[in-house]
Order: structure tokens, then C-alpha cells, then sequence
């Protein structure tokens, strides 16, 4: 059995935020890998968020970022359980992360299931058309298209985009992260992109 030391256990923090016996735990468990550590943690906190994902989220924050220059801005609503969780510096860092994201980024909607049939539709069948194209076997056509579908989402849809500051989570995954590390259930509700000029934004 591996040591596990004060240093690989601030280490294991520093990497995912969680607390001091939380991290202790997962290295034990890992044998005191830290990249294994990470992933159980991750895999936990996912556990953990689809147990408050039913909670309501009544509190939180409007969250405003304005890119330099002032020619665009976003302003987005992220909601938690406690106004006491919204006033932490974490969470606070999270709305302010998000909103920057939108600012660079632009999705459409929030969720997946957010998208309109109507798009959907349209989009597979663009998608389809283009393997048909492009001479793929009509039988391997639908496998495809769901590929496609998923990199479709992940232009337009908020929580499936990776996250400009970290690509290696998506912005649902931030957000499933910060649900295990702050204990409350966490929702983007809306958001508004503006940009000079654009009158529909």
C-alpha cells in the first residue's frame, strides 16, 4: 500500500478542488495514483450531482461579463440551492467563468434538450445528405450522422461545449465538478449574448 502523503493529497486538491479526506480517500483507494484518484473523484462527483440534480435551485447569481473593448457582452442567470453558496468565491468564479465562455463561444442553447425538433430535424437530414454525397454505404449512413449530431451539440449546445479555459471538460462536466465539491444542486437558467450591431442578439 502506497504512503499517502500531505503533498499528493494537496496535489489531488489543487487538480479537483474536492476536500482533504475526499482526496485521502480516493488515493488509498488509487494506491496512491493520482491520476487514477482524479478519475474516481470525477466518476463520484457525477454520482453525487445526479442525486441533487431533482433539488430545487431557487438562489444564485446574474453573472455579467463584458469582452475589452465593450463591443460584447453576456449576462447569464446560474442558480444553486443557498444564497449562502451563492455568495461563495467558488461559485461566484463558476457564473463568471460561464459567462465569459458564452462570450467566446455563442451556443445556441443551454442543454441539449433545449433544441427544437424542428433543428434536429433539419440538421440530420443536411447531415445525412452530406454522407449520401459523399458515397458512404448507405448502411454505416446512421452511424454517421449520430457522430455528426454529437459534434452538432457540442457547437450549440452550452453545457456539452469544452470549456474554453480547460478543453478537457465540457462545461457540463465544470459544473458536475462543482456540484460534488460545493454540495448543491447547480443550473444555468438563461443567458443573453450581445454584440454591437447585431440587433437579434
Amino acid at each position: 500500500m502506497a504512503e499517502i502523503t500531505a503533498k499528493m493529497v494537496k496535489q489531488l486538491r489543487d487538480k479537483t478542488g474536492a476536500g482533504i479526506m475526499d482526496c485521502k480517500r480516493a488515493l488509498a483507494k488509487a494506491g496512491g495514483d493520482i491520476d487514477q484518484a482524479e478519475l474516481n473523484l470525477r466518476k463520484r462527483g457525477i454520482d453525487v450531482a445526479r442525486k441533487k440534480a431533482g433539488r430545487k435551485a431557487q438562489e444564485g447569481l446574474i453573472g455579467a461579463y463584458v469582452h475589452p473593448g465593450s463591443k460584447l457582452g453576456v449576462i447569464v442567470e446560474v442558480n444553486c440551492e443557498s444564497d449562502f453558496v451563492a455568495r461563495t468565491d467558488d461559485f461566484q468564479q463558476l457564473v463568471h467563468d460561464i459567462a465569459m465562455h458564452v462570450a467566446a463561444t455563442d451556443p445556441r442553447f443551454i442543454r441539449k434538450e433545449d433544441v427544437d425538433n424542428e433543428v434536429l430535424e433539419k440538421e440530420r437530414e443536411v447531415q445525412r445528405a452530406r454522407a449520401l454525397d459523399a458515397g458512404k454505404p448507405e448502411k454505416i449512413v446512421d452511424k454517421i450522422v449520430e457522430g455528426r449530431m454529437k459534434k452538432f451539440y457540442e457547437e450549440v449546445c452550452l453545457l456539452e461545449q469544452p470549456f474554453v479555459k480547460d478543453n478537457a471538460s465540457t462545461v457540463g462536466e465544470l459544473i458536475t465538478q462543482m456540484v460534488s465539491k460545493l454540495g448543491e444542486n447547480i443550473l444555468v437558467s438563461r443567458m443573453a449574448r450581445f454584440k454591437v450591431g447585431e440587433a437579434d442578439a
